[in-house]
């Protein structure tokens, strides 16, 4: 069901509750933000939240307008390869909002596949500026990933028509799905909807910066904004060898590209059989992980966990475990982990290994490469000094870039460009 957000009086009342000194919506713009909530909530959803609240409490006039991917199941594939397409409901819905709330800026987090580019031109006809977050690499690949057969696939990157998307069934395993995800990248840049409907792009890191800028957006459009955590959690580190506590956390979704199997594979090494491993979360590896689990003592599954015991478990744990195979986007469990003063040993790939600061920030190690994870586990483990060194420098750089008061200016910067640019 689409659900339009009737949120001026919101946005007064969170201003009034925030207490004297709070700027009025009226010297702020007012912003409408959009989001495609996807089946399974994920990360980009919790950013349409934050960021929905950071500029309610800072006194902007916010309304917003989602539709959410259950509605997929009602649709025949005709129906919903047309929406994917151009969806004219949703343009004329966005239309009236836009009409209605009148304004300054449209801001997009996930458009596919019920928003469709046709929100794009509702905003820019009804006179907003157009931002759009770029959550993942969807313009750029089908798949939204660059992975494909376990590992990194830039195949479509470049290609006007990412065939290569539709031969490899790309997204989700589905020719038919991929084929229709490939007419509409095809069919809007054909239309230059990217190039010439959206004002400014949101790219997370540099590194996904200059893969859309290799795959054919504007230079000129693009800014580096990343996400943010907030309220920040407390330092809650109580570990050390002498208590027993000691262990390391995976958090996060269990598919393959997340490098689950890498992960197993290092709790099989020698170097980490006395090293405890806990593992959050759930998704299509989940029987791979419970088998994991009752095979080898040190590793326990705690399945899904509410973010208070999510910021607990990370925060004691001596290092977070990020072995992901794909570029990824910007992952929160990173940030997260920062803000509890955690480490991460990540993947040395892609955004990971921009976010992730050896001597500063924790350690990386070669994608893929359980025998190198297991090594770079086992070396931290054994330096207190480093660690302790870790622990302060992660929580530096969490207060330094990612609390919500640094974020705020990085998007109203980000919005006063689309201003200047619709």
């Amino acid at each position: 069901m689409t659900v339009l957000d009737e949120s001026m009086k919101q946005s007064t009342d969170n201003a009034a509750a925030a207490g004297e000194g709070m700027p009025s919506s009226s010297s702020q713009p007012a912003v409408l933000v959009v989001h495609n909530f996807y089946q399974q909530p994920g990360g980009e959803d919790q950013v349409f939240k934050d960021e929905v609240e950071l500029l309610r409490s800072r006194g902007h006039a916010v309304s917003t307008f989602t539709v959410h991917n259950d509605e997929v199941a009602q649709l025949g594939k005709l129906s919903l390869a047309r929406k994917t397409l151009w969806n004219q409901d949703t343009y004329d819905r966005v239309a009236h909002v836009v009409q209605r709330e009148k304004p300054a800026i449209v801001h997009f987090h996930n458009t596919f596949p019920l928003v469709s580019p046709a929100a794009y031109y509702a905003a820019r006809d009804h006179g907003a500026a157009v931002v759009q977050t770029l959550h993942n690499y969807r313009l750029l690949c089908p798949a939204a990933t660059f992975f494909r057969d376990g590992h990194v696939c830039e195949d479509c990157l470049g290609k006007s028509i990412p065939w290569p998307g539709v031969v490899h069934k790309c997204y989700r395993d589905n020719r038919a799905a991929s084929a229709m995800t490939a007419a509409m990248l095809t069919y809007h840049r054909m239309k230059r909807t990217w190039r010439d409907v959206v004002n400014v792009y949101i790219a997370l890191t540099d590194f996904a910066k200059s893969k859309f800028v290799q795959g054919g957006l504007p230079a000129n459009k693009l800014v580096v904004k990343p996400n943010f955590v907030d309220p920040a959690p407390p330092e809650v580190y109580r570990g050390d060898g002498r208590t027993g506590r000691r262990y390391v956390v995976f958090v996060g979704r269990l598919s393959p590209e997340k490098g689950i199997s890498t992960l197993l594979k290092g709790w099989n090494s020698g170097l980490t059989r006395s090293v405890p491993l806990k593992i959050l979360g759930d998704g299509p590896l989940r029987g791979e992980v419970t088998e994991a689990a009752a095979a080898l003592s040190n590793v326990e599954y705690l399945g899904r966990r509410g973010m208070p015991e999510v910021f607990e478990i990370v925060g004691n744990a001596e290092a977070l475990i990020f072995p992901s195979l794909w570029y990824e986007g910007l992952p929160r469990t990173i940030i997260e982990s920062f803000a509890c003063g955690t480490p991460v040993i990540a993947s040395n790939l892609g955004s990971m290994s921009e976010l992730v600061r050896p001597g500063r920030t924790g350690r990386l190690f070669e994608a893929g490469n359980a025998d190198d994870l297991a090594r770079q586990v086992g070396e931290l483990l054994s330096n207190a000094a480093e660690l302790s060194e870790l622990r302060r420098g992660a929580r530096q750089e969490y207060l330094r870039a990612y609390t919500a008061d640094q974020n705020y200016p990085m998007l109203m910067e980000a919005y006063r460009q689309a201003l200047v640019c619709a």
